[in-house]
């Protein structure tokens, strides 16, 4: 098995960024409505933050982006695409992603953040939790192969390992399959750990990290509300409304243990990108303040502490 470059005993510490959903959302536009890229970056920077994950406010050509992010001292850390592995073949994949990958690999990103998007709904989001498309079991191990396929040309083509994301609504929510999948799948693909997906999905991260911990190499730290999770469930939200009503927040602010986390980080070494990151309204979670107590909280209670000597 290939040995995950993103954690080792004795490497760098990892390093910390932030995902501009706190200013702007990507799927619901009149959220962060007006908000400029120069201010996301200028307050993720004044938080202390040393990275951020592409957003839809930022350009698309890989030097005036290089530019905007020197300009504030940031670094780029990866940025989500949208694939279609289960409907379509490694080939016509790497065509499409190839604008996206180049773009990630000339802005320094070690890794390409991948959400199937493929035999989901297209209303996905905008339809009951309960209602999500399940991929039948006879599809998986095609599937598998040609997402193994994908993410070793991404690796050998731009320097870009795969971390696939585990993602409510999608191919993949429940652990058991993600499982079935990341079993399926040969060493290349490299695991996201969402904490705030995976509590939402109803199931405990740290399974994740027993099961798959070589694969790790992306980590999204996103909190959840437990009230709001059970009303969620119970009243058969979607996805956008939970969101709206305020399910996701930054660590911190809600019911996610992070300990096991820090335990991770600590014995394993961890050393890729830690994000915090949060479906939120702006306008009812300030982004400053909120990425602000995110970061000091992270620091405080998940950072190894040597990391920050």
């Amino acid at each position: 098995m290939r040995h995950n470059t993103f954690y080792s005993p004795g490497t760098a510490a990892p390093q910390l960024g932030v995902s501009p959903l706190s200013w702007v959302n990507e799927v619901l536009h009149h959220l962060g409505a007006g908000t400029t890229a120069e201010q996301c970056l200028r307050e993720a920077a004044q938080a202390g933050f040393q990275g951020v994950e592409l957003s839809r406010l930022f350009p698309r050509d890989a030097d005036a982006l290089n530019l905007l992010l020197g300009q504030h001292d940031l670094q780029l850390i990866s940025g989500w695409y949208d694939g279609f592995l289960t409907e379509r073949s490694v080939e016509a994949e790497l065509e499409a992603v190839q604008q996206h990958a180049t773009l990630l690999s000339r802005g320094g990103a070690k890794v390409m953040v991948y959400g199937e998007c493929g035999w989901m709904a297209e209303n996905a989001l905008d339809i009951p939790l309960r209602q999500r498309r399940l991929l039948p079991a006879d599809r998986l191990e095609a599937y598998a192969e040609r997402l193994s396929r994908f993410a070793e040309a991404l690796l050998r083509n731009y320097g870009l390992q795969l971390a696939f994301h585990h993602h409510l609504m999608m191919t993949t929510e429940t652990f058991d399959e993600i499982a079935l999948l990341l079993n399926a799948c040969s060493p290349d693909v490299g695991l996201l750990l969402d904490t705030g997906h995976a509590c939402a999905a109803g199931f405990s991260y740290p399974l994740l990290i027993d099961a798959f911990a070589d694969r790790i190499c992306h980590i999204h730290l996103k909190d959840v509300r437990a009230d709001r999770l059970q009303q969620a469930r119970a009243s058969d939200w979607t996805f956008n409304q939970a969101v709206l009503n305020g399910l996701f927040c930054v660590p911190g602010d809600g019911d996610v243990d992070f300990a096991p986390l820090s335990r991770f980080i600590a014995e394993r070494g961890y050393s890729g990108w830690l994000v915090v990151e949060a479906e939120q309204d702006p306008a009812i979670a300030p982004p400053l303040e909120t990425v602000t107590r995110a970061q000091r909280y992270v620091a405080r209670h998940i950072l190894p502490q040597e990391s920050l000597a």
